[in-house]
């Protein structure tokens, strides 16, 4: 196995992760040209934007600086199964509230239910409250829980739109299945995800800004259930 140097891991990790040079740069506050820097071995990050890289990529320091054969660029090692599962939760997502899905009956007083169901996998999303609110996301297999998320989040400044939220939500990438992208911008606002740990046992956590100023946020974690 070739030999990777930390300029080409942290390009790797960037397409890994969906994002352009640009995206990244607004994530850590550079500028472009710095990335482009680091990417091309002229400079290095100070320990400060390393650290803010290690926790987006989820890879340790030691493994980002390192020459090594591999960067961890998988959150984990799927099989087959779990590649089936991480396609249906991301249709029943997109399908539910990320896509102004109809809400069944409340299964609890107050409660917002939404469903979604292919042969044998089932998806379940209920949730209490509006500007503060918290929830649960599961997945089921032939009538067997397997997997959930809870999330907990609330409005936190002026001009929140619900409407952009669920547009980032519908963009939730295969990488990383659970809410939405690392990086999602349209107009005035921005929405920023990251994530520690894998499909089995993560957590994460998830803000939007608006001009800048940040008016949302939720923490939110799961994972494998059996």
């Amino acid at each position: 196995m070739r030999t990777m140097n930390m300029a080409e891991k942290l390009q790797s990790l960037r397409k890994s992760k969906g994002l352009s040079q640009e995206e990244l740069a607004d994530l850590l506050n550079v500028s472009r040209q710095a990335v482009g820097k680091w990417e091309a071995g002229r400079f290095y990050p100070d320990i400060d934007k390393l650290m803010q890289l290690s926790e987006l990529y989820s890879i340790s320091l030691d493994r980002l600086i390192k020459d090594t054969g591999d960067c961890n660029l998988q959150i984990g090692e799927q099989n087959e199964e779990k590649e089936d599962i991480t396609d249906f939760l991301i249709r029943a997502k997109t399908a539910c509230y990320a896509g102004h899905g109809e809400e069944i009956d409340a299964s609890r007083r107050g409660s917002h239910d939404l469903e979604y169901e292919e042969d044998e996998l089932y998806y379940y999303d209920t949730y209490l409250g509006g500007e503060r609110f918290g929830g649960e996301e599961a997945v089921w297999k032939n009538g067997m829980p397997i997997w959930c998320m809870n999330y907990c989040g609330r409005v936190t400044g002026e001009h929140f739109s619900g409407d952009f939220l669920k547009e980032a939500l519908d963009a939730v990438p295969y990488n990383m299945p659970y809410r939405g992208p690392a990086f999602f911008q349209s107009g005035a606002y921005t929405y920023h995800c990251r994530v520690e740990g894998d499909f089995d046992w993560y957590q994460g956590y998830e803000e939007i800004l608006h001009e800048g100023i940040k008016i949302y946020e939720c923490y939110f974690h799961g994972g494998s259930i059996r």
